[in-house]
């Protein structure tokens, strides 16, 4: 015979799973002034990349030079928190490491945000256009790309000088990306006209991310980290053509593939 028991529910709370997406900080140095250097470097001109973004410091890399290396987490949550970061919990690193985070109170994870680290952010020249190739599944440390919202569509000019960045979404350029310009995307970047700037997809590590333009001719060109200037040109097959540009994954790292479009 089977009993109901009356159940009591709490009337001031509940208690659920919840899935967020957060950003991960591969740390490779325990150099806090380097890092800091190098943050600047990259995001300065660009005070509002992250929006009080929940942060997993990841200190895998550190152990094969690093081990014991000890970090001021406190220093180190205080650069980060200046770059509108909220460190959170730590995974990685070695014991002394993981004790020292969890007195700067941050939690442990048990395991690498990514398993799998990645290349350096250089990438080969590639002289001559490649066929598309399936790059390799990796976890990324952002929501996939099917969830993000509808893309930013800009119908002017973007000047020498400008910025735009499309946060957690695509970028679609109705006309031409001068010189000196800049387009940022959390995802695809389109540019239906001349790319003559900078253009940088995948900018929170969205691997699938990918640049189309009817004409690329560009500055720069990155995905998720990987980037490649015109100190390496591009092949005549794809210069001043309509392209694409995918990241392609292999055993010798991370590599930009540049795609003639045909149709």
């Amino acid at each position: 015979m089977s009993v109901a028991l009356a159940g009591q529910a709490p009337v001031t709370f509940e208690i659920k799973s919840a899935s967020l997406p957060v950003v991960a900080l591969l740390l490779k140095s325990p150099d806090l002034g380097q890092l800091e250097t190098e943050l600047e470097a990259r995001f300065g001109d660009i005070p509002d990349f992250f929006d009080h973004d929940p942060l997993v410091i990841d200190l895998s890399p550190l152990q094969a030079e690093h081990a014991e290396a000890a970090i001021d987490f406190g220093a180190l949550n205080t650069l980060l928190r200046a770059r509108r970061l909220s460190p959170m919990a730590v995974c990685g690193g070695s014991a002394g490491q993981m004790a020292a985070a969890a007195e700067a109170g941050l939690a442990a994870t048990p395991e690498p945000v990514l398993p799998r680290r990645r290349a350096p952010e250089t990438t080969a020249p590639e002289r001559e256009p490649a066929e598309p190739a399936q790059a390799a599944p990796q976890p990324t440390p952002v929501a996939a790309h099917q969830e993000l919202p509808s893309a930013l569509v800009i119908d002017r000019p973007v000047r020498s000088g400008q910025q735009i960045y499309a946060r957690g979404r695509d970028l679609v350029v109705l006309a031409m990306v001068n010189p000196g310009a800049e387009v940022i995307a959390d995802g695809h970047i389109h540019v239906y006209a001349p790319l003559r700037g900078r253009a940088i997809a995948g900018a929170r590590g969205d691997t699938s991310a990918r640049i189309f333009a009817l004409d690329m001719q560009p500055e720069l060109i990155s995905i998720a980290g990987v980037y490649r200037t015109t100190e390496t040109p591009l092949a005549p097959e794809v210069w001043r053509r309509p392209a694409q540009i995918h990241l392609a994954s292999g055993d010798d790292g991370d590599k930009l593939i540049v795609t003639a479009i045909t149709g």
